[in-house]
């Protein structure tokens, strides 16, 4: 994975506000979305823009314990939400860039052949 072609800033920065990257890195693509650490990036980019919008808050006059709870009224429906809508946001993304959706669920499927496979060689038989 180490011959991946990186996006350019340009094109790193478009890629973060939607655009879609040139067919020759696909394979960066595959790896952002569904690669390992994919749902940290997709929460880490999702939701530092609006932690530096909501520090705001703190100039607020009080005690400081105002301003945060205001923050946290604010951050934790949106991150249970970018969390719940993240499968749909990648699969969008795979799709945009003409890859195949399943690739999210590339895992599961793993382990479900494993799970499978032990119960055949433990048992001789295969589930139907």
């Amino acid at each position: 994975m180490s011959t991946l072609q990186r996006p350019s800033l340009s094109q790193y920065v478009g890629y973060l506000f939607g655009r879609t990257l040139p067919d020759s890195m696909q394979d960066w693509v595959r790896n952002d979305l569904v690669g390992p650490g994919a749902s940290v990036r997709y929460v880490t980019r999702f939701m530092l823009p609006v932690v530096v919008v909501l520090l705001l808050f703190l100039l607020i006059p009080g005690p400081v314990w105002i301003p945060l709870a205001m923050m946290a009224l604010l951050l934790i429906p949106l991150l249970y939400f970018a969390v719940a809508l993240m499968n749909n946001y990648r699969r969008h993304r795979l799709l945009i860039h003409g890859l195949d959706p399943g690739l999210l669920n590339e895992k599961a499927t793993r382990r479900a052949n494993r799970t499978r496979e032990d119960y055949e060689k433990r048992h001789g038989r295969t589930l139907e």
